[in-house]
Protein backbone atom coordinates (compact mmCIF):
# COMPACT_ATOMS: atom_id res chain seq x y z
CA UNK A 1 0.00 0.00 0.00
CA UNK A 2 1.59 3.30 -0.48
CA UNK A 3 1.42 6.66 1.43
CA UNK A 4 -1.29 8.06 -0.65
CA UNK A 5 -3.57 4.95 -0.61
CA UNK A 6 -3.20 5.03 3.07
CA UNK A 7 -4.35 8.49 3.69
CA UNK A 8 -6.92 8.02 0.48
CA UNK A 9 -8.09 5.74 3.06
CA UNK A 10 -8.15 7.99 5.78
CA UNK A 11 -9.60 10.80 3.92
CA UNK A 12 -12.15 8.73 2.70
CA UNK A 13 -13.56 7.75 6.30
CA UNK A 14 -13.15 11.29 7.65
CA UNK A 15 -15.45 12.53 4.57
CA UNK A 16 -17.76 9.56 4.11
CA UNK A 17 -17.48 7.53 7.35
CA UNK A 18 -16.22 4.53 8.88
CA UNK A 19 -19.49 2.47 7.67
CA UNK A 20 -19.79 3.29 4.41
CA UNK A 21 -15.86 2.38 4.09
CA UNK A 22 -16.24 -0.64 5.59
CA UNK A 23 -19.57 -1.92 3.75
CA UNK A 24 -17.33 -0.47 0.33
CA UNK A 25 -14.81 -2.65 1.41
CA UNK A 26 -16.93 -5.72 2.60
CA UNK A 27 -18.23 -5.96 -1.03
CA UNK A 28 -14.35 -5.33 -3.01
CA UNK A 29 -13.69 -8.22 -5.32
CA UNK A 30 -10.81 -9.20 -7.38
CA UNK A 31 -12.80 -7.70 -10.44
CA UNK A 32 -12.84 -3.98 -8.86
CA UNK A 33 -9.81 -3.99 -6.80
CA UNK A 34 -7.25 -2.14 -8.99
CA UNK A 35 -10.69 0.18 -9.21
CA UNK A 36 -11.01 0.75 -6.12
CA UNK A 37 -7.47 1.23 -5.10
CA UNK A 38 -7.05 3.87 -8.20
CA UNK A 39 -10.24 6.10 -6.03
CA UNK A 40 -8.09 5.90 -2.90
CA UNK A 41 -5.30 7.09 -4.37
CA UNK A 42 -6.43 9.42 -6.89
CA UNK A 43 -10.09 10.89 -5.89
CA UNK A 44 -9.53 10.56 -1.67
CA UNK A 45 -5.85 10.29 -1.64
CA UNK A 46 -4.77 13.39 -3.75
CA UNK A 47 -7.55 15.40 -5.01
CA UNK A 48 -9.50 15.17 -1.18
CA UNK A 49 -6.45 15.29 0.53
CA UNK A 50 -5.50 18.71 -0.83
CA UNK A 51 -5.52 21.54 1.41
CA UNK A 52 -5.93 23.96 -1.27
CA UNK A 53 -9.45 24.65 -0.68
CA UNK A 54 -11.72 23.94 1.96
CA UNK A 55 -13.79 20.54 2.10
CA UNK A 56 -17.05 22.79 2.68
CA UNK A 57 -15.79 23.50 -0.64
CA UNK A 58 -14.36 20.79 -2.03
CA UNK A 59 -17.93 19.53 -0.70
CA UNK A 60 -20.16 21.63 -2.86
CA UNK A 61 -18.17 21.45 -6.37
CA UNK A 62 -18.21 17.83 -6.37
CA UNK A 63 -22.18 17.68 -5.85
CA UNK A 64 -22.06 20.46 -8.21
CA UNK A 65 -20.13 18.50 -10.76
CA UNK A 66 -21.88 15.05 -10.20
CA UNK A 67 -25.18 17.14 -11.24
CA UNK A 68 -23.64 18.64 -14.24
CA UNK A 69 -22.66 15.42 -15.58
CA UNK A 70 -25.80 13.21 -14.81
CA UNK A 71 -23.88 11.19 -11.99
CA UNK A 72 -27.07 10.83 -10.25
CA UNK A 73 -26.12 7.94 -8.20
CA UNK A 74 -23.14 9.52 -6.45
CA UNK A 75 -25.38 12.36 -4.97
CA UNK A 76 -26.77 10.75 -2.22
CA UNK A 77 -23.15 9.78 -0.79
CA UNK A 78 -22.16 13.36 -1.05
CA UNK A 79 -25.27 14.54 0.37
CA UNK A 80 -24.52 12.44 3.32
CA UNK A 81 -20.95 13.33 3.59
CA UNK A 82 -22.13 16.90 3.90
CA UNK A 83 -22.64 16.27 7.88
CA UNK A 84 -18.83 15.46 7.80
CA UNK A 85 -17.44 18.52 5.30
CA UNK A 86 -19.65 20.88 6.45
CA UNK A 87 -21.60 21.30 3.68
CA UNK A 88 -25.09 22.86 4.55
CA UNK A 89 -28.15 22.70 2.48
CA UNK A 90 -27.95 25.98 1.43
CA UNK A 91 -24.49 25.77 0.26
CA UNK A 92 -25.54 22.70 -1.78
CA UNK A 93 -29.14 24.22 -3.08
CA UNK A 94 -26.56 27.37 -4.42
CA UNK A 95 -24.21 24.53 -6.02
CA UNK A 96 -27.21 23.76 -7.61
CA UNK A 97 -28.33 27.09 -9.16
CA UNK A 98 -25.38 26.80 -10.71
CA UNK A 99 -25.80 23.67 -12.17
CA UNK A 100 -29.48 25.10 -13.46
CA UNK A 101 -27.56 28.23 -15.42
CA UNK A 102 -24.40 26.49 -16.59
CA UNK A 103 -25.47 22.52 -17.19
CA UNK A 104 -29.44 22.36 -17.41
CA UNK A 105 -32.39 23.25 -15.15
CA UNK A 106 -33.42 19.14 -15.84
CA UNK A 107 -30.13 17.85 -14.41
CA UNK A 108 -30.75 20.45 -11.16
CA UNK A 109 -33.99 19.93 -10.61
CA UNK A 110 -32.86 15.86 -10.47
CA UNK A 111 -30.09 16.51 -7.82
CA UNK A 112 -32.19 18.73 -5.89
CA UNK A 113 -35.20 15.91 -5.78
CA UNK A 114 -31.85 13.73 -4.45
CA UNK A 115 -30.98 16.06 -1.77
CA UNK A 116 -34.34 16.65 -0.72
CA UNK A 117 -35.34 12.86 -0.18
CA UNK A 118 -31.57 12.02 0.99
CA UNK A 119 -31.96 15.07 3.95
CA UNK A 120 -35.33 13.79 4.89
CA UNK A 121 -33.93 10.01 5.31
CA UNK A 122 -31.10 11.46 7.20
CA UNK A 123 -33.19 13.32 9.32
CA UNK A 124 -35.56 10.59 9.66
CA UNK A 125 -32.37 8.12 10.17
CA UNK A 126 -31.74 10.75 13.70
CA UNK A 127 -35.26 10.87 15.19
CA UNK A 128 -35.29 6.92 14.74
Amino acid sequence: MTDRHARGQEVRRQVLGDAHVDRADAARTPLDAPFQDLIAEAAWGTVWASDGISRRERSMLTLALLAACGNFDEIPMHIRATRQTGATPQDVAEAFQHVAIYAGVPRANRALALAKRTYAEMEAEDDG
